[in-house]
């Protein structure tokens, strides 16, 4: 039986303007939102920079770090307060001091796995981190198509850690987003398919149904 999934809508941006039109959009049928960060550097594009990152108060908001060296950040993201904030494994320094700051102001920590990083080589990442980001896509791109073969590294982290909250990334869209539900992740992170959209509320509600069909997923 497929567990609960849930879908939350990503930001990405570079632009201010656009942030909050994206944010005034989402924020009509969704409170758990992905709000990704690069500095350029960790990943090739840049968006708008984590100080001119807010949410609405109502927010479940989650913080992705696509930076080489989050601890650089922290004091910003603690001012933020996120339910929950995720770094890289691939990261320039160790991240457990950082989670252990995190924890101690009551948010929670999730580690990213990129394509190439196997989960048993950051498995003390895992075991001190509340969540595990499945990253499948291009780093600071949002369209670009998803590596289903990232879906083989679920059952691994799963094992580890059963009671882990384990998230995908990159492409999730209405011809795959049936098989990554299926493949025993808690949430789905989606970006161009709800960003791009004529209709972001109406791309959302088909991605939800399309979830919770019964039948070959394949």
């Amino acid at each position: 039986m497929i567990r609960t999934v849930s879908i939350v809508p990503t930001i990405l941006t570079d632009n201010k303007q656009d942030y909050r039109a994206q944010a005034e959009r989402i924020n009509i049928f969704t409170r758990r939102v992905q709000i990704d960060v690069t500095d350029g550097i960790f990943a090739p594009t840049q968006t708008l920079d984590i100080t001119n990152v807010w949410w609405p108060k109502n927010w479940e908001a989650d913080l992705h770090l696509m930076v080489a060296n989050p601890s650089e950040h922290l004091d910003t993201v603690l001012k933020l307060n996120p339910s929950l904030c995720i770094l890289h494994a691939e990261a320039n320094e160790d991240l457990l001091p950082s989670f252990q700051i995190l924890k101690d102001a009551g948010i929670k920590t999730g580690v990213a796995l990129l394509p190439s990083t196997f989960p048993g080589n950051v498995k003390h990442y895992i075991d001190a981190a509340d969540h595990v980001l499945i990253f499948a896509g291009q780093l600071g791109v949002q369209g670009s198509p998803a590596d289903l073969m990232q879906m083989e590294k679920i059952p691994l982290i799963r094992n580890m850690k059963p009671e882990l909250e384990i998230g995908w990334d990159g492409g999730a869209n209405m011809t795959n987003i049936r098989a990554i539900a299926h493949a025993d992740v808690d949430v789905i992170n989606v970006g161009s398919a709800i960003s791009q959209a004529t209709d972001p509320a109406q791309a959302f509600q088909e991605l939800v149904a399309e979830i919770d069909k019964n039948g070959v997923v394949l």
